[in-house]
């Protein structure tokens, strides 16, 4: 078997972090060298990511402890690691970055979406967006690899077949609500969060303006499409967990049967996506529940033929495909190794 290779996580003691983690300590191609944590420093890993109690006597070190590895995972705040890109890059050979720092290739996107322009532009050209599904040829030759939105993800994997395939009617175009949970708000509690505020909700808190707009349209840019995205976001009562349902019209004369092509065409290679689409049962649609812990996507869609209205939906875990996961995907297409190594959870039910 092939020496292992090292690798060290950056910001390790978020939720998605850890799920990071949790992948790793089962790779069979990876040792974790070092995970970083300023204010756990000195602590083991299973004292914040107990789940892990008993599969690593890992302890968090200061970023300033790193040591050089083969790969670096930044789980740092969003702004974290886009002014410290040449002290990361000097210590590993290949970086995938978790945040949003190096997602948008349009620098002007930052001062739009992000409200502060990007501290090193420079740095964009060299990462690769972070989602197999879309980029898997340029993820394999790259060395520099950025994360994926999780809200982003869903919706794009909702309506790429749409988009790839020419489809959809672009001049009226794409609204989209994501249902997600609480661990979409990260590991620090705040007064939103408060359990006695956030159980029982249903609360829009991005009805417009949301950041994960600017990564669909640079999905539909990328597919030669130039149409409006409207993005809305409400909180539920899950933890885990993104819904996406998107609304958007398809040329005329385009049929069920044009859309199962174009679905089917476009997803019966992707080792992580599964078309759900029933006519009887409780799951005839992607549900969220049933991915939990998994780095599946499970897209499905209805077409209103009176109007040509395609209600386009994608389920996923926001801390595996919308994170985590996909980012040790990524990975393991830089490495050359099987995409799916380490990736092979189906998920629980019931949960």
């Amino acid at each position: 078997m092939a020496e292992k290779i090292r690798a060290s996580i950056v910001g390790a003691s978020g939720y998605v972090g850890g799920e990071l983690l949790r992948l790793l300590l089962d790779h069979p191609h990876i040792e974790v060298a070092q995970v970083t944590s300023e204010r756990n420093a000195g602590n083991f890993v299973h004292f914040t990511h107990p789940n892990l109690r008993g599969r690593t006597r890992l302890q968090f070190v200061a970023a300033s402890e790193l040591e050089a590895c083969d790969v670096l995972f930044l789980g740092l705040p969003h702004g974290g690691a886009m002014a410290r890109m040449d002290e990361f890059a000097a210590l590993a050979p290949q970086i995938v970055d978790l945040s949003a720092d190096f997602r948008l290739r349009n620098p002007a996107d930052y001062d739009r979406w992000y409200g502060k322009p990007h501290a090193d532009p420079a740095w964009l050209a060299k990462f690769v967006y972070g989602l197999p599904e879309l980029h898997r040829a340029e993820i394999r030759t790259a060395n520099y690899v950025s994360g994926v939105g999780c809200n982003a993800t869903a919706t794009n994997l909702a309506i790429w077949p749409l988009l790839r395939e020419g489809l959809l009617d672009a001049g009226r175009g794409i609204v989209c609500e994501v249902k997600v949970g609480s661990s979409e708000g990260g590991n620090k509690s705040s007064d939103a969060t408060h359990h006695p505020e956030r159980a029982g909700v249903m609360r829009s808190f991005a009805p417009t303006g949301h950041r994960h707009t600017a990564e669909i349209l640079q999905a539909a840019r990328l597919a030669g499409v130039e149409t409006e995205v409207h993005l809305s976001a409400t909180a539920v009562d899950n933890v885990r967990g993104v819904l996406a349902t998107a609304h958007l019209f398809v040329k005329p004369g385009v049929t069920e049967k044009d859309l199962w092509r174009a679905y089917r065409q476009v997803y019966r290679d992707e080792p992580f996506v599964r078309i759900v689409k029933e006519r009887t049962g409780i799951y005839r649609y992607p549900e969220p529940k049933i991915l939990s812990g998994s780095n599946y996507a499970d897209v499905g869609f209805e077409l209103d033929e009176r109007s040509g209205r395609v209600v386009a939906m994608a389920a996923i875990d926001n801390l595996m495909k919308g994170a985590a996961g996909t980012a040790l995907q990524c990975l393991n297409l830089m490495r050359g190794w099987e995409e799916t190594t380490g990736l092979g959870f189906a998920g629980l039910h019931p949960i």
